[in-house]
């Protein structure tokens, strides 16, 4: 089982889309933006699915439907504290976690002077969104990647809130707020006893490496390392300053 969070790749619903394509498209809206939760037929976003599949609306619509609807804010608004629902808010449009405390304060004040609504189309509607996804590509997690010039820290905190179990954002408590607003670094480690994973010690991790220049949007690893735990952080920095991206990290079987 693997220890670590892998990257994903984003989905998009091309012009010329069969209902097969759509569904898949449907699909990875509803378990990114949800978290991996489980919704049954009677929850889904029926009228939003209809607009989508006449070109009424495109994905990133479709994404402010679920973020705007009595379900999302049943999950996560009403089950959550306010830091954690920004948390999530952060993974599940934008594919990261939050940088700092600025960005979580930001998120606080837009929310209290104007209210739920704004503040989940201050992500969808942000030209992060835009450059990361388009508007026909589903969100996914995308932080696991590294990126020049991000710090390892931030690199940590993608970890700890992407990874877990299915249910992991039912969760209604903050993960990130004390590394974030002390600006400290969090430590990767292994998954709590019960959860199926062994110590991480004496394991051997797979790193797949864009390096420099690979500038499409859905890049393919073009180097792979195995390093062992002890080696798995200078690595990692090693990587980051010749410039490379690290598109995933795995258990060696």
């Amino acid at each position: 089982m693997a220890l670590w969070v892998e990257s994903q790749t984003g989905i998009e619903l091309r012009s010329n889309f069969t209902e097969d394509d759509l569904q898949v498209v449907i699909r990875a809206v509803y378990r990114h933006v949800l978290g991996n939760a489980h919704i049954d037929d009677g929850e889904r976003l029926t009228s939003a699915e209809s607009m989508l599949r006449n070109g009424d609306i495109n994905v990133r619509q479709f994404v402010e439907a679920v973020g705007l609807s009595d379900l999302y804010r049943k999950k996560f608004f009403e089950r959550s504290s306010q830091y954690r629902f920004i948390e999530l808010n952060f993974k599940h449009f934008l594919g990261r976690a939050p940088r700092d405390q600025a960005e979580l304060s930001e998120h606080v004040q837009r929310y209290n002077a104007e209210g739920y609504e704004a503040d989940i189309l201050s992500y969808t509607g942000s030209d992060e969104y835009s450059q990361s996804f388009g508007e026909n590509v589903a969100p996914y997690a995308r932080m696991t990647q590294t990126q020049t010039g991000m710090k390892n820290s931030a690199f940590n905190r993608a970890f700890a809130l992407f990874r877990g179990d299915a249910t992991s954002d039912a969760s209604g408590k903050a993960r990130l707020i004390s590394a974030v607003g002390a600006n400290q670094a969090m430590k990767i480690s292994a998954p709590a006893k019960g959860s199926g994973a062994s110590n991480s010690r004496g394991k051997r991790f797979r790193l797949e490496v864009v390096s420099p220049g690979q500038g499409a949007r859905f890049r393919r690893a073009n180097a792979t390392y195995v390093v062992s735990y002890s080696q798995l952080q200078s690595r990692m920095r090693s990587i980051q300053r010749q410039g490379g991206s690290i598109a995933s990290i795995s258990e060696v079987a």
